[in-house]
Formats: C-alpha cells, sequence, structure tokens
C-alpha cells in the first residue's frame, strides 16, 4: 500500500477529537505548516499537543498557534510558551491565564529525551534537571550516584506532524540542516508519522548513509513541493 499521499488534507483525515498530536520543528525550522494548516481546516477538538516552541513561531507565520486561536487543543506540552519580549503575549499565554489551555512546561533537554524514550520504549528515566524547582513538583525524587533525580515519564503520541527535505517513497527522510532538530525523535515516538516533504524521490534516490529517519518508522508522506 502506497505511503504517498496526495493532499495534505487527506493525510489528516484520520486525526480524531482528543488526539495527541507532536509537531515537528524548532521555530520555524522543519515546520510542517501545510500538515498544520490541514489540520485546522479538519478541526477536530480537545487536541493534546507536543511541541518545543508554542509560543507564536518566532515570526514563522504558520506554527500550533493557529490550532490554539481555532480552539481545538486543550493541553500543550512544550519548553516555550511565550514570546522573547514581554511586550507582547502569545496566543497560548493568552488561552493558558483565560483557563482555556493547560499547558506543561518542560526543560528543552528532558523533552528532547521523554519523546526519545517514548520512541525506544523507556517507560521513564531519571534525571537532575528540574530538581529544587517547580519542575519536580509532583514527581518523584531519588538519590543516585551522590544526586537527586526526578522521575521523567516517557512521552508517546497518536501522531506526529513532521517535515523533511527530502523523501523517497518507501518514506526514508533526509533533513536540512538544522530542520533535523525534534523531527527525527517525533516520528520514532507515535502511532503514525505523516511527514511533509519538499523533494520526492523513486526508491534508490537516497544513499542509504544518508538516511536520517528510516522508513519504517514513517506511514506517510505528503511532497508539497518537487516529485522527482
Amino acid at each position: 500500500m502506497s505511503k504517498v499521499f496526495e493532499s495534505c488534507a487527506e493525510a489528516v483525515a484520520d486525526i480524531e477529537d482528543g488526539a495527541t498530536v507532536m509537531v515537528g520543528g524548532f521555530t520555524g525550522r522543519g515546520t510542517p505548516s501545510q500538515l498544520l494548516l490541514a489540520l485546522r481546516e479538519k478541526g477536530p477538538k480537545n487536541l493534546a499537543i507536543v511541541r518545543n516552541d508554542a509560543s507564536g513561531g518566532w515570526k514563522n507565520p504558520i506554527d500550533v498557534d493557529i490550532l490554539i486561536e481555532a480552539g481545538m487543543v486543550r493541553k500543550v506540552i512544550t519548553c516555550f510558551a511565550v514570546f522573547g519580549s514581554p511586550k507582547k503575549v502569545s496566543l497560548l499565554e493568552r488561552a493558558a491565564m483565560d483557563g482555556l489551555v493547560e499547558v506543561e512546561l518542560v526543560p528543552q533537554g528532558t523533552l528532547a529525551e521523554r519523546i526519545r524514550a517514548g520512541g525506544a520504549g523507556i517507560g521513564a528515566f531519571y534525571t537532575p534537571v528540574g530538581v529544587g524547582t517547580e519542575a519536580a513538583a509532583g514527581k518523584e525524587v531519588r538519590v543516585i550516584g551522590g544526586r537527586e533525580m526526578i522521575l521523567e515519564h516517557a512521552l508517546k503520541a497518536d501522531f506526529s506532524l513532521i517535515k523533511a527535505h527530502r523523501a523517497d517513497t518507501l518514506g526514508n527522510l533526509v533533513y536540512r540542516m538544522s530542520a533535523r532538530n525534534f523531527n527525527p525523535i517525533m516520528a520514532m515516538a507515535s502511532r503514525t508519522t505523516i511527514a511533509e516533504v519538499e523533494n520526492l524521490v523513486d526508491v534508490g534516490g537516497i544513499d542509504p548513509d544518508e538516511v536520517m529517519t528510516p522508513c519504517i518508522f514513517v506511514r506517510r508522506i505528503v511532497p508539497t513541493g518537487k516529485v522527482a
């Protein structure tokens, strides 16, 4: 069965109310903007979003804030929920203050490791990051190697929306420069990974040594640029 979908709308058509969705990228780098637009058009409610930064894209015009603005999100797990400047309030910050969206703030390295653990089948791990801060509230604390550490649970999702520079029709992916960020680990940590790709090539068009996400982790591919 072909993994290649003709449109982003078709690729996200089964994302239903209450789904947990990981969204790749770091600000605008590697963000699957076309998939996000299609998901907003689909309109599922009560989504839980896992995203490195959810403050409005940092000059990227299309980000998860379009889902928040549409009233589709009940919870966001993220590192950044506010703008870098206090002069502007992000949509997520406003929604959280109004009690419309729950926000779970996670240190960036911990977020990456929680996602990686989810993809690797690791249920939880201990880390010294966040000990003695609000990040440790309500979490188990142990002393390991003479240091206090808190228990962090892995993250998994129903869907991951990611973006790649190049893919073959089997779903082997190559990212461009810093767009590699959160996309590879999110591809491993969900039941269904949907990849928005700029260039699609036939099988054999990518050198095996260049593959960054193997096809086994990718269920759907949507070419939004050039098809070779």
